[in-house]
């Protein structure tokens, strides 16, 4: 538990996994990472499925590295029964055209706000700009899918990375970005509640069912939203 930092199998060599929002570095920051590891004398750097860097090195030069990473504005990922690096769709309306929203600034946000927070059980987020589903937000604990218009759906209770993968549930359909992080607050009060020790948020559903985990509508839909169904139910 901690940070995910590993000692590999094969070549007694460890593992850092260092993480940064939506897998965003500036210039200055890939300079200086790269520095550091030829200055550290790290073996080699791999990209992480997670949108993070990992670096492999001997262990005593690992607390130099860590240091410098610390530097760099730059942090360890978490580990264990934590909210993990969130999986940030990258293609913005700038470099995708099938973009329907801003899953990578949500993602941002929702790492800034939420990483390394405790859980039951390890927890993973994804953000998809669009219904192709890029990061795999159906095989997450936590999936968000724009839809347009600022507006994302909220799924829940996907598994991936398994020979028997689960995908997630709609829980909450058309919410607005500003409200999204009232829905995940909800959604993560419940699976603290109500799940068993070590249970993931997929076997929690299987167990309880997915219904307690739906939020109200009324904690997340805008007054306008409201008095626009309404007029539509009047006109239908």
């Amino acid at each position: 538990m901690g940070d995910a930092i590993f000692r590999q199998q094969r070549n007694g060599l460890y593992a850092v996994n260092i993480v940064f929002p939506g897998g965003i570095l500036t210039p200055e920051q890939l300079m200086g990472l790269a520095e550091a590891a030829r200055d550290v004398g790290v073996w080699r750097i791999k990209c992480g499925i997670r949108q993070t860097i990992i670096a492999v090195l001997e262990e005593d030069k690992i607390p130099a590295l860590l240091e410098r990473v610390k530097s760099l504005g730059l942090q360890v990922a978490p580990f264990g029964n934590k909210i993990r690096s969130i999986k940030a769709c990258p293609g913005g309306a700038d470099l995708c055209p099938r973009s329907l929203g801003p899953a990578l600034e949500l993602g941002i946000e929702l790492q800034q706000k939420y990483l390394g927070q405790d859980v039951p059980k390890d927890f993973k987020i994804s953000t998809a700009g669009c219904p192709r589903g890029c990061t795999e937000p159906y095989c997450a604990d936590l999936g968000l899918v724009a839809r347009g218009g600022e507006m994302f759906d909220i799924i829940i209770g996907g598994r991936g990375a398994t020979s028997r993968p689960i995908h997630g549930i709609i829980v909450a359909e058309a919410v607005i970005k500003t409200k999204v992080p009232v829905v995940v607050d909800f959604i993560l009060d419940k699976y603290r509640d109500l799940a068993e020790p070590q249970e993931r948020l997929c076997n929690t559903i299987e167990r309880l069912d997915y219904e307690q985990f739906i939020p109200p509508v009324e904690l997340y839909q805008e007054e306008k939203q409201e008095e626009d169904e309404f007029a539509a139910f009047l006109l239908s």
